[in-house]
């Protein structure tokens, strides 16, 4: 496999993103497809939206200012699923595909349900760790099944290239006789 598109944290040895603006950059970079390409885009706008409610969270904004960007969030994650969905069939046959499915429904619904809680408190109950806790584990999700799917695609691609003019049918007989002997 060729050299990671993340940066290598020197002292875990492993890639890092540290900030929604490195998760943003690192998913504009993953365009293998056209599919790719747009899951991509589409999730590096669901991060910079993600960092503008962060952003707010640091600056201690009120409910009256924090509730319109989470408004808009709720925009960007339904612009979000319907780009999901409407992956081919290669994307749903992915494990992964019904994790992200199911961490974008749930952070949708926390997402309202802090709305919620909000109009009806003095206080909206929403606390910088435990947005970032669970936005970082929603775009982890769509991180994984990105690699997951650029893997597939990759041994598809091999397998393909590598067995150029065989049928299928022609490499099970080849195996076959080679267990013969």
């Amino acid at each position: 496999m060729s050299s990671s598109r993340l940066r290598i944290d020197p002292s875990t040895l492993l890639p890092s993103i540290q900030t929604f603006g490195e998760l943003n950059q690192f998913l504009r970079g993953a365009k293998a497809d056209k599919e790719t390409a747009r899951m991509g885009e589409s999730m590096a706008a669901l991060a910079a939206q993600i960092e503008a409610v962060v952003a707010g969270l640091q600056q201690g904004a009120v409910r009256s200012d924090l509730a319109p960007a989470l408004m808009d969030l709720l925009t960007h994650l339904r612009h979000h699923r319907t780009v999901v969905i409407g992956l081919s069939p290669a994307w749903r046959g992915l494990y992964e595909y019904a994790s992200y499915l199911s961490a974008l429904n749930n952070f949708r619904v926390l997402i309202g349900q802090w709305l919620i809680e909000g109009a009806e408190q003095v206080e909206l109950a929403i606390t910088i760790e435990n947005f970032e806790l669970i936005a970082w584990r929603t775009l982890g999700e769509g991180m994984l099944m990105i690699d997951m799917y650029e893997q597939w695609r990759s041994r598809r691609q091999g397998e393909s290239s590598g067995n150029a003019g065989d049928t299928s049918l022609e490499r099970a007989k080849s195996w076959w006789s080679k267990l013969r002997r």
